[in-house]
């Protein structure tokens, strides 16, 4: 019979969430980019899945920063990790932040005019969607940081986050048949 490996626990989670803010959060501004080269009507579908993109992101960086603020409390590390353990935190509380104010600012763009009645005319929109991109920018350079300091911690450092025990490596290869 084939068992089921457990699920981690809270402060397990962090390597399994850290990965999907990184590849939203990257793939939204390419949804932005389409939706201004489009043009206002035909890529207002791309604008909006940008924007769910954002709000998935940033939905994953607050999961990511909560297990990962689990995990590094039983973490037992040298001087040298922890300085860098603290800057990636750091860095994640900025990025969650970031993120959170980019979100909010691509849905004012996307649904304020139409709730004040007042569309923007093209060009108006374009510019501001290229502002929006600039913006971006920095967010996703904090995004990057902030993953180069949890890659130098696993990797460098070697600390891991604990991750519920899973089937034996003898009940994969043979477990016992009903007629053993």
């Amino acid at each position: 019979m084939l068992n089921l490996p457990n699920v981690p626990s809270w402060d397990g989670l962090h390597p399994l969430i850290v990965h999907f803010p990184i590849a939203l959060l990257f793939i939204a501004p390419l949804f932005v980019i389409l939706g201004i080269a489009i043009g206002p009507l035909k890529g207002r579908p791309f604008l909006v899945s940008a924007l769910i993109l954002m709000v998935l992101g940033t939905g994953s960086i607050l999961l990511a920063v909560e297990t990962g603020e689990a995990a590094s409390e039983i973490v037992s590390s040298t001087s040298a990790a922890r300085t860098v353990l603290r800057q990636h935190q750091d860095l994640a509380e900025t990025t969650e932040i970031l993120f959170a104010l980019l979100t909010v600012v691509l849905a004012a763009l996307l649904y304020v005019p139409a709730l004040l009645r007042r569309e923007l005319g093209p060009q108006v929109n374009v510019a501001l969607l290229v502002v929006y991109l600039l913006f971006y920018t920095t967010g996703a350079l904090f995004l990057v940081n902030t993953a180069h300091r949890g890659a130098r911690l696993v990797h460098e450092f070697g600390v891991k986050a604990p991750v519920a025990s899973s089937v034996a490596a003898t009940d994969l290869v043979s477990s016992p048949t009903p007629e053993d």
